[in-house]
């Protein structure tokens, strides 16, 4: 890189030391000095260096001489947080991007989302997979003072993140994982607390371990992310209990500023997500969910055989590398055989495998030694290659929450990439059996019963002994409890609530979670609708998130390239009015009587969110029920939706 000249002196980029001091850069007189040189560089702060430069010059020979600059960026650091937003900050972020990551251009929404963190707001960004999410913590992390702790939920994802950072020389990155000896683990913790570790990755089990969370937070953390936050939400598609306690967490070490991520969550899911974080007065930055790059296709099947066969053959055709979802662990190791035979260096990735061939085939995948790689939904959040060519669903997800976010996987390069779906409405019913679960009311209550026996806090441990549930069906119950009234969650464990009534916690309880298996399968509902939908699936899956497509249908989507053939061949409309072609679709246009965001009440299903109007439909998501969809003109005629007024809205 160039040297510049300030004051009469060079600047030139650092060639060794914590990459921090590289981004800033030393002023010298001389040729550039060694890494080894002065001593003194390699243990000053990073904002010594990031906001002014360095409090001296290094002169030759090593001689430190005050750096003019110092005093007057001190005194400007007094100034209004909205110059630094507007000017300054945002100059220190591009410049950190470029530098020390290689980034040429920060995108607007990153900006936004890291000024609000720079300024100690707690911030919820959604942005697509490939959009950029972790730079968003990334930059902001190297110029705060003390660690970043990052809560990410897989193993896999940790150490995709870590092998990235570890790629900028002198990274400071770290994860503390149930996969890790407990000897790498102790030498993190030491390099912790040696405040050599810019970044400390770990996930929410982690955290409900005390002596972790009290490592923590004699570390004095400067910011605290929830990465795929979406987890925390009940409204949320990938519920993940252990998530809840991450508000209490924070409140444990320190309060820092809270930084929420996620690729996909609706405006009541955002809503829920600030609720149960305990985020005060959050910057909401939502980067849209358009993914224009990839072409959006569904192919319909009758029975499975022939299904299987194509799924075989289309991802043979396609452009690699690319990923198959398999519905089954089995049927992701047959796959993957029957592709192998085909001459494509291809692998199956599920929960069944060893943590060791998992890591080797996330590995090899990444690494580009792999064409294919078939895998259960357990390969989700867990990988980052930006040049995904297809994404290729072998079987129905149960949402489009979760659909959105697997093909997300494909085009984080930008450049054209197809997501396809093998639809077989046959499959929608293991979906549907898969949302139909609901606790035991004599388990709830034998629970309620334990915690109260035992007195004071009990720990989670003595409950497993005593109760024989495992961890996750235990932290379940024990959250549903929580929200029904019965017990409160402290650092020395759970205690029950004195004066509620154990049998009326219990009816609420079993409330709460018969509302989240509503909310389960009205979503595979939506799944089922952008599967058979005849109109442009584009909007449609835009509108599910409540987000609007600009007027005309996307040209990216089998519907809409369907339609533009038939307008540029009128000789096949003689198929369709013999109906031996596709079916057009009718457009009706809508009146915006419900824009998205809308609350409306309905007489039955009570308070909802109008999520999108589209034609004669309208969809709106229901606290009690879930997604529904509909008719406009029969909403219209009957009265059954009535806009709520603002005042009488939540929060």
């Amino acid at each position: 890189m160039p040297a510049s000249t300030q004051g009469g002196r060079r600047w030139v980029p650092q060639a060794g030391g914590e990459r921090r001091r590289r981004a800033a850069g030393t002023l010298v007189t001389g040729p550039e000095p060694s890494p080894s040189a002065p001593a003194e560089r390699r243990t000053r702060t990073r904002s010594d260096n990031f906001r002014t430069g360095g409090p001296f010059f290094v002169l030759p020979g090593g001689t430190r001489t005050p750096n003019p600059l110092e005093s007057r960026v001190r005194s400007a650091m007094r100034i209004k947080v909205g110059y630094f937003r507007t000017r300054s900050l945002r100059r220190r972020l591009d410049r950190c991007a470029r530098e020390v990551f290689g980034w040429q251009k920060l995108r607007p929404s990153q900006l936004a989302a890291m000024s609000a963190v720079m300024e100690g707001r707690d911030t919820i960004v959604v942005m697509p997979t490939g959009a950029g999410k972790s730079a968003v913590y990334q930059v902001p992390g190297v110029l705060l003072e003390g660690p970043t702790v990052v809560v990410s939920p897989l193993i896999a994802l940790q150490r995709d993140q870590v092998a990235n950072l570890a790629r900028i020389e002198g990274s400071g990155a770290s994860a503390v994982n149930s996969a890790q000896r407990a000897r790498d683990n102790e030498a993190v913790w030491e390099r912790v607390r040696e405040g050599r570790l810019d970044f400390l990755f770990v996930s929410p089990e982690q955290l409900a371990k005390d002596e972790v969370v009290e490592q923590i937070a004699a570390a004095a953390p400067a910011l605290m992310v929830v990465d795929e936050a979406h987890c925390v939400s009940s409204w949320g598609y990938d519920f993940r209990p252990d998530y809840l306690s991450l508000g209490r967490v924070r409140e444990r070490i320190g309060r820092p500023p809270l930084l929420a991520l996620t690729a996909s969550a609706a405006a009541p899911v955002r809503a829920d997500i600030v609720e149960r974080l305990g985020m005060r007065d959050a910057h909401e930055v939502v980067a849209g969910f358009d993914r224009r790059n990839i072409t959006l296709e569904v192919v319909r099947h009758r029975e499975n055989t022939g299904k299987r066969r194509w799924v075989v053959e289309r991802a043979a055709a396609e452009a690699k590398p690319g990923i198959v979802y398999a519905g089954t662990r089995r049927e992701s190791e047959e796959y993957a055989r029957e592709l192998a035979a085909l001459g494509f260096d291809s692998a199956a990735y599920h929960a069944g495998l060893s943590a060791a061939e998992r890591s080797r085939t996330h590995d090899r995948f990444r690494d580009g030694e792999l064409d294919v790689v078939v895998a259960t939904s357990a390969f989700g959040m867990g990988i980052d290659k930006p040049n995904i060519r297809f994404v290729l669903h072998a079987s129905v997800p149960g949402s489009l929450d979760s659909y959105y976010q697997e093909i997300g996987r494909a085009g984080r390069d930008g450049e054209p990439s197809t997501a396809i779906l093998a639809y077989r409405p046959e499959d929608l019913g293991v979906q549907r059996f898969r949302t139909g679960a609901h606790p035991d009311p004599e388990v709830l209550g034998s629970l309620v019963d334990t915690v109260r026996e035992h007195g004071g806090p009990v720990t989670a441990t003595v409950l497993r002994e005593r109760t024989g549930l495992s961890q996750t069906p235990l932290t379940s119950m024990l959250h549903l409890l929580e929200e029904a009234g019965a017990v409160t969650t402290h650092k020395r464990g759970v205690r029950a609530v004195p004066g509620a009534r154990r049998d009326e916690c219990v009816g609420e309880a079993m409330r709460i979670a018969s509302a989240r298996v509503d909310l389960e399968r009205s979503r595979v509902e939506m799944m089922r609708a952008y599967a058979e939908t005849n109109g442009c699936r584009r909007r449609h899956m835009l509108g599910y998130f409540g987000e609007s497509l600009a007027e005309g249908d996307c040209a990216g989507c089998d519907n809409c390239a369907r339609t533009q053939e038939l307008r540029e061949s009128p000789a096949r409309t003689g198929d369709i009015l013999s109906g031996t072609g596709p079916e057009p679709q009718e457009s009706v246009a809508a009146d915006g009587l419900f824009p998205p965001g809308t609350r409306v009440g309905h007489s039955t299903w009570g308070e909802g969110e109008v999520m999108s109007e589209e034609g004669d439909r309208v969809t709106v998501l229901f606290a009690s029920v879930g997604y529904r969809t509909l008719s406009l003109p029969a909403v219209k005629a009957r009265g059954l939706l009535t806009p709520v007024p603002p005042a009488a809205t939540r929060g």
